[in-house]
């Protein structure tokens, strides 16, 4: 069949020069946005954390896909569904369905208790030092593990592009990501990552629905003819089309299955970066707002991401995938240049760099927040540092969590970044979620219930994928010459997450109740209502 012999056909990923000039083009672009956005940033803390709450609803829809379609979304689901069909669009159906629980349980309470950062809300009726300590450690962590992937991505991406297989010079890739990342935090803040942002949302649901639209040329047919020409180029056969094929070889992998599915539809409601997004707008109504266009343009474009991933099994072929620079990660773009040709992958690629700057730079900004709103200024300076001094601290942190994640990223070089970006999920549900529920929801949670629920499931986490497989001990680990693993999951989530609800009882019974009703009465009635948060928000 025509579909098989195209796709036996040795696809060109193009001029590297064409390839780098559509990078540069496309780095200038945003970076004058970003530059532009920074005339109208002051040195406050509100505009350079939240853009001065001065967003729309559907602005911060827009940025909040662009936060959260990262380049697990768009290079990671895509290749996990070529290589593994079913058993990878797991993350599509579980990426979605955990937007859907965000919405319904934290985003709107959260949105009208909070100022900044996350541990705005779970420090609100508990003591102040001890709670933001512990949600900033959180919040360094899981934006750490989001870093890794995404600059273990773009290491992938331009070693593609380049036809580069060496360590070394993807190692320098990801350090010149870490430097233009630190450059549009500290030029731009969170105004001008907003932008970005809404503009790499547009270009990468734009950019997906061309793949989709010629995919389905190149196969001559719909949805159905993609799938066929799927299965008849796949090694596996019909086995892409059901479950099982990457988690259904034995109880273990099928528990696996289990763990990663609750690490990504609960991860999302305690990631930081994607919470944080949420204090962008003037009123508890654009919130509401954001995440109904967040839920619309996320849906459209995991039901592509289920289409390319099978027409990049069908054009190109998993062997050829499997074997090209960047592994699973470059399918959508051998798809894109099967499809379109070099010009249309080199853009298609550019749009993929921007998807991977933006979240950088997202995380960036939520960390850097972290430690000087929570730390500096709660902790260490009994809440008496000055906006401007929170920022100066701010703009250092960027700098070290740079630093941090260049060196980390260049560790998980070659791993996939799905993979990577569900651990990242897995410890924001075990440690972030536990403690965000009980605090809106709970009145009986206490410091002692925070601090057991927060550190609980952060350690239990941690240490679980230390000695897990994916750190050794197998092939595919990050280190696959050494072998120190004894829990047997990838994804620590089936164990973790239910420690960290766990912890959370036991240290509220276990610790003294808090002595601050009122605050706990105000905490309720804002939360629920909106009911002073406009006030709070402008100071």
């Amino acid at each position: 069949m025509n579909y098989i012999l195209a796709a036996e056909e040795q696809v060109s990923t193009g001029n590297p020069i064409l390839n780098i000039s559509i990078f540069v083009l496309f780095i200038v672009a945003t970076m004058t946005i970003v530059v532009r956005a920074t005339r109208q940033t002051s040195q406050k803390g509100s505009d350079f954390y939240t853009g001065g709450a001065s967003f729309t609803g559907w602005q911060n829809g827009l940025a909040i896909s662009g936060d959260y379609l990262s380049a697990a979304a768009f290079l990671g689901v895509t290749g996990a569904i070529a290589l593994s069909g079913y058993d990878g669009f797991l993350y599509s159906v579980a990426f979605l369905i955990a937007l859907l629980v965000a919405m319904v349980l934290v985003a709107e309470p959260l949105r009208n208790t909070g100022k900044f950062t996350m541990a705005d809300v779970l420090s609100f009726r508990l003591n102040q030092k001890p709670v933001r300590m512990a949600a900033a450690i959180s919040t360094l962590s899981i934006s750490l593990f989001y870093l890794i992937a995404q600059m273990a991505g773009a290491g992938g991406l331009v070693a593609l592009l380049l036809g580069i297989n060496g360590k070394a010079a993807q190692a320098i890739v990801v350090a010149i990501v870490g430097v233009l990342m630190i450059v549009y935090v500290l030029v731009g803040g969170m105004k001008g990552t907003t932008y970005v942002q809404m503009i790499k949302a547009v270009l990468l649901v734009g950019g997906s629905i061309i793949i989709t639209i010629l995919t389905f040329v190149a196969v001559k047919g719909g949805f159905n003819a993609v799938l066929e020409a799927a299965v008849a180029n796949h090694p596996k056969g019909d086995a892409i089309l059901d479950p099982g094929l990457k988690y259904g070889k034995n109880t273990l992998t099928k528990l696996d299955f289990i763990s990663l599915g609750l690490a990504l539809v609960f991860g999302t409601s305690g990631l930081p970066h994607v919470l944080m997004r949420f204090y962008t707008v003037p009123t508890a109504k654009e919130a509401r707002r954001s995440i109904v266009w967040t839920t619309a343009i996320v849906a459209v474009f995991f039901l592509m991401t289920v289409i390319m991933g099978y027409g990049a099994a069908a054009l190109v072929g998993a062997d050829q995938i499997a074997n090209a620079p960047g592994g699973a990660n470059s399918a959508v773009l051998l798809l894109s240049s099967k499809v379109g040709g070099t010009i249309f992958m080199a853009c298609i690629s550019a749009v993929a760099f921007a998807t991977i700057l933006a979240v950088v730079a997202g995380l960036a900004i939520t960390a850097s927040a972290s430690v000087a709103h929570d730390i500096y200024n709660s902790v260490l300076r009994d809440g008496k540092a000055s906006e401007e001094e929170q920022v100066r601290v701010s703009r250092i942190t960027v700098v070290v969590i740079g630093i941090l994640a260049i060196v980390m990223g260049i560790g998980a070089m070659g791993q996939n970044i799905a993979f990577l970006v569900a651990l990242a999920f897995g410890i924001a549900a075990a440690a972030n979620l536990p403690t965000i529920l009980y605090s809106l929801y709970w009145k009986k949670f206490n410091t002692t219930g925070a601090l057991f629920s927060i550190y609980g499931g952060l350690l239990t986490s941690i240490i679980l994928i230390i000695f897990s497989p994916a750190v050794s001990g197998a092939k595919t680990a990050m280190l696959p010459n050494m072998d120190f693993a004894w829990f047997p999951l990838t994804n620590p989530s089936i164990i973790a997450i239910p420690v960290g609800f766990l912890m959370g009882i036991i240290g509220t019974y276990l610790g003294k109740p808090d002595n601050f009703p009122l605050k706990r009465a105000e905490m309720e009635v804002r939360s629920l209502t909106g009911v002073g948060v406009e006030k709070a928000v402008q100071h």
